[in-house]
């Protein structure tokens, strides 16, 4: 439950916070620090809500050292997560980059995501989604972090193939893109 909205959601939807020894809330977006943990949605307005209101603090039952950048620490560890994600199915041979590889792919068989840089001319990223399937999740990231998950520069379209990987780097992104949404 969100110590926010009170609402009962997935644990898809939010994000734990645990109270570190000493004192600070901490977010654990993996599920496995050990202690009691409170939940907030997994939104960045939910998140600065609780931390100036002071509802870490009563879920804690006590007091609790809020860092002001809490947002931003949780913005940036989803980022790295997404990221993670990717490189793991880059290193497992499940995601291609590159338009040429990203089209034969597409021709070939089913692709669970495809990603665009931002920074993306609209003509190809238009080229790309038209071939891809209905249930395609399609999304966009910085350039940055694409470059980082595939260790090279300039990588502007990539596609990764249905399966475990795809299904874990799905969750990521979607928490991602509904963090800075509201």
């Amino acid at each position: 439950m969100c110590i926010v909205t009170r609402d009962v959601l997935p644990e898809e939807q939010l994000v734990r916070f645990v109270r570190s020894p000493d004192g600070r809330a901490t977010p654990d977006l993996a599920r496995r620090l050990p202690g009691r943990g409170v939940w907030v949605t997994c939104k960045r307005s939910k998140i600065e809500h609780a931390a100036t209101k002071g509802l870490f603090a009563r879920g804690f039952g006590e007091a609790t050292i809020m860092d002001p950048a809490l947002p931003d620490l949780v913005a940036r560890l989803l980022r790295e997560r997404a990221r993670a994600s990717l490189s793991f199915a880059r290193k497992a041979g499940e995601a291609l980059q590159g338009f040429t590889k990203v089209d034969e792919a597409l021709r070939k068989g089913p692709i669970g995501i495809i990603l665009h840089a931002k920074e993306a001319a609209v003509d190809g990223c238009r080229k790309i989604d038209r071939l891809a399937q209905p249930k395609t999740f399609i999304t966009t990231l910085p350039q940055a972090d694409l470059d980082l998950a595939f260790g090279r520069e300039n990588v502007v379209h990539v596609c990764v193939a249905e399966g475990g990987l795809c299904q874990k780097l799905h969750l990521d992104l979607t928490r991602l893109s509904a963090y800075d949404t509201d």
